[in-house]
């Protein structure tokens, strides 16, 4: 089975042509990040509107890739949800439209079902069950994984995200727009002693985060300084909060692998990238005789090849999961824990 792949949630426009035989034959990608940086954001009038002139240039890019026909797709999956609406609304207008074209079957996906099963497209990928840390700009959330659909949330922040509170914290460092990678870079240089921030709820009795009060306690040590920070103190700063939040992240997972006696854990989304939680993840899960399972790096941010796949997965166990039902509606907020499992679930 042919099945193409269409993102569109947020900032990044992504298609990809995934073969359940011969795996990802071709992606390609569109990030937005250059046109939002001078907004300090994403915008999201802007964003949709890039949607539209980038999807159909992409997909073309996609099918000469792959060197296959239009004819040949067996079915079509799109990000029906979360993420911001009218960009939702592009790639589901593009996907069914498509779908109607061709007489092909189209088959909604969540966003967050994408992100964790993309590590499984790596060349060594992980089997099930296993914990998943799902970590981005707008989700920390801890899930038990037992296999597609199949999923049972156990921990999630109560406030921002991990990617949230990178980017804010950037900000209030001057770092501008996209704040995460750039405020890992810059910790970096910094001296870990220098500022002992807070790790909240790093010692709670359950698996939740929180992440708002580490925010502020940037923001008050930023105040502290005279109006120019120099560039080292910059660096301390960064460093402290990068440990900080790390610290949380990694001693949750260990807690949740340990309560639910899995081995394997699997790291999704953006911040899954970020060159300090892999380090601090990897030494920890080693020392526990754990293994750690990371998406590629161009499959850590929002991509086509992730909702491709996880179609093609969903396809695998539910084969009339897609349908010649071209009518459409997007889900910008849509929890995990409502998405059902296929009605022929393979066992664990």
């Amino acid at each position: 089975m042919l099945v193409l792949g269409v993102e569109s949630s947020c900032d990044e426009t992504g298609l990809a042509l995934y073969d359940t035989e011969r795996g990802l034959l071709a992606h390609a990608l569109h990030s937005q990040i250059a046109m939002h940086q001078e907004y300090g954001g994403v915008v999201p009038e802007l964003a949709s509107r890039d949607h539209i002139r980038r999807a159909i240039p992409l997909l073309q890019q996609t099918l000469a890739d792959a060197q296959v026909q239009a004819a040949d797709i067996d079915a079509i999956a799109y990000t029906q949800g979360p993420g911001l609406a009218g960009a939702l609304l592009v790639g589901a207008s593009v996907a069914c439209g498509l779908g109607l074209a061709l007489d092909k079957p189209v088959l909604g996906i969540h966003h967050l079902e994408g992100h964790l099963l993309s590590p499984l497209l790596a060349s060594k990928p992980p089997r099930f069950p296993f914990i998943a840390l799902l970590v981005s700009g707008g989700h920390t959330q801890l899930m038990r994984v037992d296999g597609v659909g199949r999923y049972e949330l156990l921990g999630e922040t109560l406030d921002d995200a991990a990617g949230e509170a990178f980017d804010k914290s950037a900000k209030l460092l001057g770092l501008g727009y996209p704040g995460g990678p750039a405020i890992s870079r810059l910790a970096e240089f910094g001296d870990p002693a220098a500022y002992q921030l807070p790790r909240p709820m790093l010692h709670s009795k359950n698996l939740d985060f929180s992440f708002s009060g580490l925010k502020t306690a940037v923001l008050t040590v930023v105040k502290q300084h005279s109006a120019n920070i120099c560039e080292q103190d910059k660096a301390n700063i960064a460093r402290g909060f990068v440990d900080a939040i790390v610290d949380v992240l990694v001693a949750k997972c260990m807690t949740a692998l340990k309560q639910t006696n899995l081995k394997r854990l699997v790291i999704a989304g953006g911040v899954g990238a970020n060159a300090q939680l892999r380090a601090a993840l990897n030494a920890a899960a080693a020392k526990r005789r754990y293994e750690v399972f990371y998406p590629e790096l161009q499959f850590c941010t929002d991509n086509g090849a992730m909702i491709a796949f996880a179609g093609a997965m969903r396809l695998r166990e539910e084969p009339g999961a897609a349908r010649k039902e071209y009518g459409f509606g997007v889900r910008p907020r849509w929890p995990l824990d409502e998405l059902r499992p296929p009605q022929a679930a393979l066992p664990a």
